[in-house]
């Protein structure tokens, strides 16, 4: 681990990294967000009786072109040529709530982690959105890291979560 922030300067300014002398290695890195709703939205989903239309799709779809897109909303990210997004959508019924999973690969010099977070984020927003005329209390929570590995600072497993 890193003892200081890489994208601040030594005058403490904020900066893009200059990632051009690093190596060209695979990159992965798995998101996930929870929308957490009542058992009635959340059935409404699952039979497709949403009057939008298919609400996973289209979560999904926002999704991938959010991570395709990171480097326009997050200012000090780098354009990166994705070879790879995943968006995994899944309801639980018991937990009256969906899960939204992120994956994003690469070769590249600079890692994917922003990408697979910000596309399991506005895939969770994106349910928000066509879901808010029938629930506006919906919660998206546990935006995270699940796990990345390649680059410099090699691998990470994020900890189970306490249910």
């Amino acid at each position: 681990m890193l003892e200081s922030f890489s994208h601040i300067n030594q005058r403490g300014d904020a900066h893009m990294v200059d990632v051009s002398n690093k190596q060209l290695t695979m990159r992965q890195a798995s998101a996930e967000s929870l929308v957490l709703m009542n058992t009635k939205t959340l059935d409404m989903i699952i039979e497709g009786k949403h009057h939008k239309g298919d609400v996973f799709a289209t979560a999904r779809i926002a999704g991938i072109q959010a991570a395709k897109k990171t480097w326009d909303i997050i200012p000090l990210c780098h354009p990166l040529l994705l070879s790879k997004i995943e968006i995994n959508i899944e309801a639980d019924r018991i937990k009256s709530c969906i899960r939204i999973q992120a994956n994003c690969r690469l070769n590249g010099q600079t890692g994917v982690e922003m990408e697979a977070m910000v596309a399991a984020s506005v895939a969770a927003l994106t349910i928000y959105d066509m879901c808010k005329a029938v629930q506006k209390d919906m919660v998206i929570t546990q935006v995270r890291l699940l796990n990345k590995s390649g680059g410099k600072s090699g691998d990470f497993i994020a900890k189970e979560l306490d249910e």
